[in-house]
C-alpha cells in the first residue's frame, strides 16, 4: 500500500480522544483491527447489527491495510489498579465477597496532544465508494477506542490524492506504512488489520460469548469463545541496505579512493551503470527502471519506491582522509523491483566498463565489491553498532536547496563594490534555514527541528566548503549549503535531505551536540508575577516527574530534586541541582528558565551523562500543572540569545528578586556591611570575579536571615546567569544586566 497515497482517492477516518491519554495495551497507534472492533461495538443496537452498518463495515474490511498517522506519545508514570479476578469459586459463589479477591493490575497510559487526532488512511483505488455513506454513520457513532475510559469520537471523509499527500507530509506527525503486500515481513512491526470475514468472526464471537456458560446437572462449564479473525500486516518495514567497497581494478585487494567533492558524480555513475545493467537483463521493465533507479518521470508518489545510492565519505577521526571508499545501496520496502535483482546488478559493477557492450573504457575507475561489514555506516547513524537515533546532526556533503534559498552571486571583479553587509547575509541564512525545514518535511523526517544553522563553510573536521561540490551537477554553487540541525526527538540515520539526496548530497552524520546550559520556555497563558513562587515550585515538580518517567530505573536524580536517594536534602556543599527562575513582562511571567548547575555555579563539574539527562528532561517539558493557577502550556525556546538580560554579558548587574543571605545576622551586626560581605563570599564560592557590592534596600527577616536588593559592578563584562544566596535554586537572588546609569537605582 505504501506509495499509493499519491494515486486516487482515499478514505480518511480521524479519531479524536477526549483526553490526551490512551490506557489500552498493545502498540501505539492502536491497530486498525482495534478501531474496527470499536466501530462494530458502536454500530450494534443490542444484539443486532443494522443492515446499513453491516454493509458499511463489510466494505471497510475489504479495503487494503491503511496508513496510520499519529501524534508522538510518551509513557506516563505507571500506577496500580485493583480489579476483581472474576473467580467466585473461592468466595463460595457469594458475589458480595468478590472484593476480597481483587488482584493488582499495572497501568501505564500513553500521553499525547489531545488536539491532534489519530488518522487512518485507506486507499480506494478499484473499490466502489457507494457504501461510504453507510460507514460514515457508523463512524459518527464511535464513543471510545481502547478501554472504557478512553473516550473518543470520530469522523470519516473521502479525500483526493493531493490532500492525502499533504496529510502524510505534515510536520511532527508519525506516519506508519504497511508492507505493500499486506503480509508479515521481517524487521517490521506487526499490526492486526480487518480483512474479509473479520465482521462475521466478531458476530460469531459475540454469539458464543452469550452462551459461554453451559450447565450440565449441578456443574457449570465455561467455553472459550472463538478468537476474531484479522490479518497480520507488517508496518514500518526497514529499507534493505547493502554496503559496497570501491576496489582498484588492477589490484582488487586494495581500496580505491574517490574525491569527496565528486560525491554526486560517483552516485550518478553508479546509478547509470546499475540502470543500464538492469535494463539489459530485464528489457520488459525498462520504463520502470528509468523511473525507480534513475528517477526520470518519477513523481512525488514514487519517492517511497526509488532506489538510493549513498556515497560514504570516510569520517570518524579529525585526521581521517575524507575521500569516498564505500557506497551504500538502499532499496526501500516498496520498490517494485526485486532487491535480489538490484543486488545482482550492483555486485562486481566496474565503473569504467560500458554496461551495454562490456567493453573496458577506463581501467583507472574502481570496481564495486560487496563489503564484508558496514563499519563506516555506524558513523552515519545506521548499521551494526550505531546508536539508536541522535538529536544533533552535521552535514558531511552540502545539501542542495531550491533557487529562492540561494546566496547572491558576487562578481569576483566587483567584490569590493558588491560586498554583502550583515543584514543581507542574515536574510540569506534565514531563507536557507527555512528551506532546510521544508527539506526535512519532503524527506519524511517527522521530528521537529529545534534549531537550524546554515553556512557555506564545512561543519565537519577536514570538510570542504559547499561551493566545491557543484561541479558536474545541475545545482549552482550558491544553492549548496552546509547545515547543523538540532532535533527535539532522536532521529535515526541515514539522514539525507535536499534536492540532491538521491545523488549523495545532503548527507548528515550524528555529532555530539554542545549540550545546552539553559532551557528557556515561553509561557502560553502567562500568570501574574505574584505567582512566581507557586509556578517555580510546580515547575520543579514537573521536572522531577519527567525525570522519573524518562529514567530507566524510574528514580528521580538529585539533578532535579536536590535531595539524596534516601530523601534527605543534599548536603555535599555543592550546588549540583538545577536553578529555576522566571522572567516577567508587564506584571506577567512570560518566560521560565531552567539553569544547569554548572551554568549558575562555576565551581560545579557535571558528567556528560548528567548533561544529557538535563537536555533530555528539559526538552520534554510541554506543560506545567500549577494547582490553582491552572495548566500552563510552555514551548521550549532553546538557549537564550546575547540580548537576554539574564544570560548575556555585562559589567553591571542588579537583583531582580530579593537576595537572601546564607548566614544569620546578629542584632549587633551592621546590616549593610553584613549583606555586602555575604554577597562577596557567594561570588567567591561560585567562582565569579570580585565585584563592588551596593546595598539598594534591605529588610531583616525572622531568625536573622536578611532579604535585600543589591547591585553588582565588575571590572570586566561577566556572563550570566547570576543567582546568589540561600534561595538561588528557587529563583531568589536573581540578577539582570542593566546599563551603568541604572545599576544603583532601586528596582
Amino acid at each position: 500500500m505504501s506509495g499509493n497515497e499519491g494515486n486516487g482517492r482515499h478514505l480518511l477516518i480521524s479519531v479524536h480522544f477526549h483526553d490526551g491519554r490512551y490506557h489500552s495495551t498493545g502498540p501505539w497507534p492502536p491497530a486498525p483491527a482495534r478501531l474496527f472492533q470499536a466501530l462494530t461495538a458502536a454500530a450494534a443496537q443490542g444484539a443486532k447489527l443494522p443492515a446499513a452498518a453491516d454493509a458499511g463495515l463489510r466494505w471497510l474490511e475489504g479495503l487494503p491495510a491503511p496508513v496510520l498517522v499519529a501524534p508522538p506519545v510518551r509513557t506516563a508514570r505507571g500506577y496500580t489498579a485493583y480489579v476483581p479476578n472474576n473467580d467466585l469459586d473461592r468466595a463460595g459463589g457469594q458475589i458480595e465477597r468478590a472484593v476480597e479477591y481483587w488482584i493488582p493490575k499495572s497501568v501505564r497510559p500513553r500521553l499525547f496532544d489531545a488536539t491532534r487526532p489519530l488518522r487512518y488512511l485507506w486507499p480506494l483505488a478499484g473499490h466502489d465508494e457507494a457504501p461510504f455513506a453507510d460507514l460514515r454513520q457508523v463512524v459518527l457513532r464511535l464513543y471510545r477506542l481502547g478501554w472504557g475510559i478512553d473516550m473518543a469520537w470520530a469522523n470519516a471523509e473521502i479525500i483526493d490524492a493531493a490532500d492525502a499527500r499533504a496529510l502524510l507530509e505534515q510536520p511532527h506527525e508519525r506516519v506508519h506504512r504497511p508492507w505493500r503486500d499486506n503480509e508479515i515481513r521481517k524487521g517490521g512491526v506487526e499490526y492486526e488489520c480487518p480483512a474479509p470475514g473479520s465482521l462475521q468472526s466478531l458476530i460469531v464471537r459475540y454469539q458464543a460469548t452469550l452462551g459461554r456458560l453451559e450447565a450440565e446437572g449441578r456443574r457449570v462449564y465455561f467455553r472459550q469463545p472463538p478468537r476474531p479473525r484479522f490479518a497480520a500486516v507488517s508496518y514500518d518495514v526497514a529499507a534493505s541496505r547493502t554496503a559496497y567497497e570501491l576496489r582498484q581494478f588492477a589490484a582488487p585487494a586494495r581500496l580505491a579512493r574517490w574525491p569527496l567533492t565528486q560525491a554526486a558524480a560517483l552516485a550518478q555513475r553508479v546509478r547509470d551503470q546499475l540502470a543500464q545493467r538492469l535494463a539489459s537483463a530485464l528489457p520488459g521493465q525498462a520504463a520502470l527502471i528509468e523511473r525507480v533507479v534513475i528517477g526520470r518521470g518519477a513523481g512525488s508518489a514514487d519517492k517511497l519506491q526509488r532506489v538510493r545510492l549513498i556515497p560514504l565519505p570516510s569520517i570518524g577521526h579529525d585526521r581521517t582522509d575524507p575521500d569516498i571508499r564505500r557506497v551504500v545501496l538502499e532499496v526501500p520496502p516498496d520498490c517494485p523491483l526485486s532487491k535480489d535483482d538490484i543486488a545482482w546488478a550492483a555486485s562486481g559493477l566496474h565503473l569504467g566498463t560500458d554496461p551495454a557492450t562490456g567493453e573496458l573504457l577506463d581501467e583507472a575507475l574502481p570496481l564495486l565489491i560487496e563489503a564484508a561489514d558496514d563499519a563506516m555506516a555506524k558513523h552515519y547513524g545506521f548499521g551494526a553498532g550505531a546508536r539508536r537515533g541522535a538529536r544533533h546532526w552535521r552535514s558531511v556533503t552540502p545539501l542542495a536547496l531550491p533557487a529562492p534559498a540561494a546566496r547572491r552571486r558576487i562578481d569576483p571583479a566587483r567584490q569590493a563594490t558588491e560586498a554583502k553587509d550583515g543584514t543581507e547575509r542574515a536574510a540569506e541564512q534565514h531563507r536557507a534555514a527555512g528551506a532546510v525545514v521544508q527539506a526535512l518535511r519532503h524527506a519524511g523526517v517527522g521530528a521537529r527541528a529545534r534549531q537550524v544553522r546554515v553556512q557555506p563553510e564545512p561543519t565537519q573536521p577536514n570538510g570542504v566548503p559547499a561551493r566545491h561540490f557543484a561541479s558536474g551537477t545541475r545545482f549552482s554553487a550558491h544553492q549548496l549549503w552546509h547545515a547543523e540541525i538540532d532535533f527535539d526527538d532522536p532521529v535515526e540515520g541515514p539522514l539525507l535531505i535536499g534536492d540532491g539526496r538521491y545523488l549523495g548530497l545532503g548527507l548528515f552524520a550524528p555529532a555530539e551536540a554542545a549540550l545546552p546550559r539553559v532551557m528557556v520556555c515561553e509561557v502560553d497563558n502567562p500568570p501574574p508575577a505574584s505567582a512566581r513562587v507557586d509556578i517555580l515550585r510546580a515547575l520543579r515538580r514537573t521536572l522531577m516527574a519527567l525525570d522519573r518517567d524518562l529514567a530507566s530505573d524510574r528514580k528521580v536524580s538529585q539533578l532535579f530534586s536536590g535531595h539524596e536517594a534516601d530523601g534527605a536534602p543534599a548536603r555535599s556543599g555543592q550546588h549540583r541541582h538545577v536553578f529555576l527562575a522566571a522572567g516577567a513582562v508587564d506584571g506577567r511571567l512570560t518566560r521560565l528558565y531552567v539553569f544547569r548547575p554548572d551554568a549558575a555555579d562555576r565551581s560545579v563539574r557535571l558528567s556528560t551523562d548528567r548533561k544529557r539527562r538535563f537536555d533530555r528532561v528539559t526538552s520534554a517539558l510541554r506543560q506545567i500543572r500549577a494547582g490553582r493557577h491552572g495548566v500552563l502550556g510552555v514551548a521550549p525556546a532553546g538557549e537564550p540569545g546575547a540580548t537576554d538580560t539574564l544570560c548575556g554579558r555585562s559589567r553591571h548587574w542588579r537583583s531582580v528578586t530579593e537576595y537572601r543571605t546564607t548566614r544569620r545576622a546578629r542584632s549587633t551586626d551592621d546590616i549593610a556591611q553584613f549583606v555586602e560581605t555575604d554577597v562577596r563570599q557567594e561570588l567567591s564560592r561560585r567562582q565569579l570575579p570580585a565585584a563592588t557590592v551596593t546595598l539598594l534596600e534591605s529588610a531583616e527577616q525572622a531568625q536573622g536571615i536578611v532579604k535585600a536588593h543589591v547591585a553588582l559592578s565588575f571590572a570586566g563584562a561577566v556572563r550570566g546567569p547570576i543567582l546568589l544566596g540561600s534561595g538561588a535554586h528557587r529563583g531568589d537572588g536573581l540578577f539582570a544586566a542593566v546599563p551603568a546609569s541604572s545599576a544603583r537605582s532601586r528596582p
